[in-house]
């Protein structure tokens, strides 16, 4: 959902201590006497425990907790400047800062923007000076620059490094870029090719079950393990999240198959501390005569989407 990725534990504190903040805070209205504001911490709380819960389940998808948490923080902040006229507005930063946190970066600021002129609408808010709109847009542009700064790094580390952030294989743009080439060399010399399709199932249970340090063991196992066994000029590359095609230069089909079943054995016997053995699907894929390198690649990437649903 977002550009990085927060560590589950940190994430797990986050909802944790969110829990313990709104009971917190609902305690302190019920020894106030407020007992007419008690029903939105209290709704909040009930929210942030199944965030939590989803958070912590295992095989479920990890989008909607985040939401969750922005929007209980959107909620109390809300309902504490509807019904304390007198509330500090320093607690304007607070949502703010939750959705560049939980949310992407383009998504965070349209968030903040369109929820601007809504603050102003508030009692306590709409006789506020107008050093607080400054404030309110700086902080938003203070927080909004080093997550920008940040993808632009990103972006100029991708365009300029040919291999995969997260393990020993190219790029999706430099795979394609190889693929193209050996494709047209073949063309011309009249020569074979053929692309092995490597597929890894336990990828995303892996990282949803314990963490992206999983799943990099994951990847890295399959590439230490492909690139010992291969030759110097196969290319090997990141197709997408966990499916890898590897490129074998002036190779025949059974020559193919020969590679495919060596790599089978080889991962088969390979196991790890989290998923145990690893399991990995293999699909030999030749590109036919006169067949143009654009529909050779949507063959290459169907045949991946058909490992993975099998």
């Amino acid at each position: 959902m977002t550009e990085y990725q927060i560590p589950k534990r940190l994430m797990t504190v986050a909802y944790s201590a969110s829990i313990a903040l709104v009971i917190g805070y609902a305690l302190w209205l019920y020894a106030m006497g407020e007992y007419r504001d008690l029903l939105v911490p209290t709704f909040i709380s009930l929210l942030l425990a199944s965030a939590l819960l989803l958070h912590m389940g295992q095989g479920l998808k990890n989008h909607l907790p985040p939401f969750i948490l922005l929007f209980c923080t959107y909620s109390v902040v809300l309902s504490a400047f509807y019904a304390q006229p007198y509330v500090s507005l320093i607690w304007l930063g607070l949502p703010v800062t939750a959705a560049f946190l939980l949310l992407p970066l383009w998504a965070a600021v349209l968030i903040n923007v369109a929820a601007g002129p809504l603050w102003w609408l508030l009692p306590a808010v709409s006789t506020a000076p107008p050093a607080v709109i400054v404030g309110y847009i700086a902080l938003t542009l203070l927080l909004a620059l080093p997550r920008w700064e940040h993808a632009r790094r990103r972006a100029l580390l991708r365009a300029t490094d040919p291999n995969d952030s997260d393990c020993n294989a190219y790029h999706i743009d430099t795979l394609k870029e190889r693929l193209s080439s050996e494709h047209l060399r073949a063309a011309m010399l009249n020569q074979q090719l053929a692309v092995l399709v490597l597929h890894l199932p336990q990828l995303d249970m892996a990282e949803e079950q314990f963490g992206h340090r999983a799943q990099t063991a994951l990847l890295g196992t399959l590439c230490s393990e492909v690139n010992s066994r291969c030759r110097d000029h196969d290319v090997l590359g990141r197709a997408d999240s966990a499916t890898f095609w590897l490129v074998l230069p002036d190779t025949s089909e059974s020559g193919a198959l020969l590679v495919r079943e060596r790599l089978q054995v080889a991962l088969s016997r390979c196991v790890l501390v989290e998923t145990g053995h690893l399991e990995v699907r293999i699909a030999a894929c030749l590109p036919s005569r006169s067949e143009s390198f654009e529909h050779y690649v949507k063959r290459l990437e169907a045949r991946g989407l058909s490992l993975a649903n099998a």
